[in-house]
C-alpha cells in the first residue's frame, strides 16, 4: 500500500494527466477539429512520418494492442487513408501506407498541430518556453530512461546556474547523507565567493550539460603559491554512471595545467565513495585525513593532492 507521499504524487500525476490532455483537446471525438480521434491521427502521423511500415512495426513502437490497432488500421483502409501491399521479403507480412488522400489528410494535421503549439507557447516568452522543454526532457528521462537523449557537453556556467548548483548541493546531500542545512550554507560560501570575485583567466566553473539540463559541476580556485583547488564536484544521480563526474575532473585539471598551476588540491569526506575513485583514478593521492563534526554528521575528512607538472599520463576532459 502506498504511504502517504507516494498517494500525493500519484493523485498529482493523474491531475497532471487530466490537465493534459484538456488542454490538448485530446477528449473531443475529433482531434484539432479534424474527423479523426486521437488514436487514429497517432496512426496517420507515424505513417506520414516514417512512410512504409508494418503493423507489426506500429504495434511496438506505439505499445498499442495489436487487436485494438488491426481495428483502427480497418477503419482507416475502409475510409481511403491507408493501403497494403504483400512484403517482398515476407509474404505473410503487409506494408502500410498511406494513400494520396491519406497523405492530405496527414499534412493537414500536422500543420494544424504545429498552429496550435505555435499558440500556446507564444504568450510564454523564450525564458519560460526553455523552462517549458527543459520539465518536458526532465519527464521523458524520468518515465523513459531509454528514450533517445543527446551527448553530454561540458561547457563553462551560465547567469543563474551558480544558484541552482547551490540548491542541489544541499538537497543531494540532505537526501544521499543526512546533512544538515549548514552544507548548503558552506556551499554558498564558496559559490557566492567565486561569483562576486572569480578570475576567469585562473579560476573555472564547469557544468555538465544535456539537453539544456545541468547533471553536473565541478569548480577550480586559485588556492595560492602555484596550486589550484578543485571544489564543489557533484553528479545528478539521474547521470551517474554515465562518466560525467570523469569529464568534469578531467576538464578542471586540463584547465589547471593550462593556466600554469603546479599542483592541484581538494578536499573531501571519505564517505563520498564515487568521487574519491574518480580522484584515484585521476591520478590525485590522500596526503591527510581528519575527524571532525560538520554538517549535522562526524564525518572524516580528506586531502588529495595532484602534481600537474610533468603532464605525462594527464586526464583530459577528452579522454
Amino acid at each position: 500500500m502506498a504511504n502517504a507521499q507516494e498517494e500525493t504524487g500519484i493523485a498529482e500525476i493523474r491531475g497532471f494527466n487530466r490537465f493534459y490532455t484538456r488542454l490538448l483537446g485530446a477528449l473531443n471525438e475529433g482531434l484539432l477539429q479534424s474527423p479523426y480521434s486521437l488514436p487514429e491521427s497517432r496512426l496517420l502521423y507515424e505513417l506520414g512520418s516514417r512512410g512504409r511500415t508494418t503493423a507489426a512495426d506500429l504495434a511496438i513502437e506505439l505499445g498499442m494492442d495489436p487487436g485494438y490497432l488491426s481495428r483502427l488500421l480497418r477503419k482507416l483502409r475502409d475510409g481511403g487513408m491507408v493501403e497494403t501491399t504483400a512484403s517482398p521479403d515476407d509474404g505473410r507480412a503487409q506494408i502500410l501506407a498511406l494513400t494520396p488522400d491519406g497523405a492530405a489528410a496527414f499534412r493537414a494535421l500536422d500543420q494544424a498541430s504545429r498552429e496550435e503549439v505555435g499558440a500556446l507557447v507564444a504568450p510564454l516568452g523564450a525564458a519560460r518556453t526553455d523552462a517549458l522543454l527543459g520539465a518536458m526532457r526532465t519527464i521523458r528521462r524520468l518515465l523513459d530512461p531509454a528514450a533517445a537523449a543527446g551527448p553530454v557537453a561540458i561547457r563553462r556556467f551560465r547567469i543563474g546556474e551558480i544558484g541552482h548548483i547551490i540548491s542541489r548541493h544541499g538537497v543531494l546531500y540532505h537526501q544521499e547523507h543526512g546533512w544538515d542545512g549548514t552544507f548548503e550554507g558552506f556551499a554558498a560560501e564558496i559559490a557566492g565567493a567565486f561569483a562576486m570575485r572569480h578570475d576567469p583567466l585562473r579560476e573555472g566553473c564547469w557544468v555538465a550539460d544535456r539537453d539544456g539540463e545541468v547533471l553536473g559541476s565541478v569548480f577550480v580556485v586559485d588556492a595560492g603559491e602555484g596550486t589550484a583547488k578543485l571544489r564543489m564536484l557533484y553528479v545528478e544521480p539521474a547521470a551517474r554512471g554515465l562518466g560525467v563526474g570523469r569529464k568534469l575532473v578531467g576538464q578542471a585539471i586540463g584547465f589547471a595545467r593550462e593556466a600554469g598551476y603546479r599542483r592541484m588540491t581538494l578536499w573531501t569526506n571519505d564517505i563520498l565513495h564515487s568521487a574519491r575513485h574518480i580522484y584515484e583514478a585521476a591520478g590525485f593521492r590522500l596526503v591527510a585525513e581528519d575527524r571532525h563534526r560538520s554538517f549535522g554528521q562526524d564525518l572524516v575528512g580528506q586531502n588529495w593532492d595532484l602534481d600537474l607538472w610533468p603532464a605525462a599520463g594527464a586526464v583530459t576532459a577528452a579522454s
